[in-house]
């Protein structure tokens, strides 16, 4: 049966796979769903951080704030 998801295959330490099997056994989850969860945290996390990089560089921009009576409401 095909499936949607790409395969990718990584090699891992001998520390990495034993950690990765531990969460998955806590979790009760196979070792491939909690390497998929973990993969996508971090994907997230990297997101949120440049998100926060190009936030802190436009806060730092001179701006140039407009009264509610000059602007022009219709």
């Amino acid at each position: 049966m095909p499936t949607t998801k790409t395969r990718i295959n990584i090699s891992v330490g001998k520390q990495t796979k034993d950690m990765l099997h531990a969460l998955a056994k806590r979790e009760q989850v196979p070792v491939a769903t909690k390497a998929l969860r973990l993969l996508e945290e971090a994907i997230e996390l990297e997101e949120d951080r440049r998100l926060k990089i190009l936030a802190d560089r436009r806060m730092k921009e001179t701006v140039k704030y407009v009264s509610d009576s000059d602007a022009l409401w219709k």
